[in-house]
């Protein structure tokens, strides 16, 4: 007797998936990840995740210049065998040719955001911001829970364009106060209120 499986996992193909398979695929878990040719899976989201990526966009949007647009959760198209999803991003407001597109190429992000939950930490933590660094993405930022009080503490990188790798240029841990990519002041304490 034969067991039936209960769900057909894909197969991948020998040389790994590309991001056409990523974009292609029917019945993929929704925030699948495509990182150097294999599918990545995320597990639930946590209500932090959650909360931290609506104070984000909220907070990005109000202002944003009208030549930028403020998204979540969309694939970012690196290349042939990479297509990652952060979980917020800016780009550039030409880019959002189609309220059905379901990627954004990577020449157009400026900003990068992960918010890092235990089963994404390696990825959040280095894997993501190496690729993103090497691909030119000019910031990144890197949040996390921290306290008892289970805040957000948002580590803030900029491109080193020679070394293509991040540079930290700050951590924030009550009020995120920058002038780049554009004039951002976000009261981090906001998360209490949502």
């Amino acid at each position: 007797m034969t067991a039936e499986i209960a769900h057909p996992w894909p197969v991948p193909p020998q040389d790994g998936y590309t991001v056409d398979d990523l974009l292609t695929l029917p019945d993929l878990p929704p925030h699948t990840e495509l990182i150097d040719g294999s599918l990545v899976f995320v597990s639930p989201q946590r209500y932090f995740h959650s909360l931290v990526i609506d104070l984000l966009v909220s907070s990005l949007r109000r202002t944003a210049p009208p030549e930028l647009k403020v998204v979540r959760e969309m694939t970012v198209v690196m290349d042939k065998r990479n297509g990652p999803e952060p979980d917020v991003a800016v780009v550039r407001a030409a880019a959002a040719r189609s309220r059905t597109q379901t990627y954004f190429e990577v020449r157009d992000v400026l900003l990068a955001v992960e918010v890092v939950f235990p089963e994404s930490e390696a990825r959040d933590q280095d894997t993501k911001p190496h690729k993103y660094a090497n691909a030119g993405i000019p910031y990144f930022w890197r949040v996390e829970m921290a306290g008892a009080d289970e805040h957000p503490v948002v580590h803030v990188f900029e491109i080193d364009k020679e070394a293509r790798a991040y540079r930290p240029s700050g951590v924030f841990h009550d009020h995120l106060k920058l002038s780049v990519p554009f004039t951002i002041d976000i009261d981090l304490s906001e998360i209490d209120n949502l």
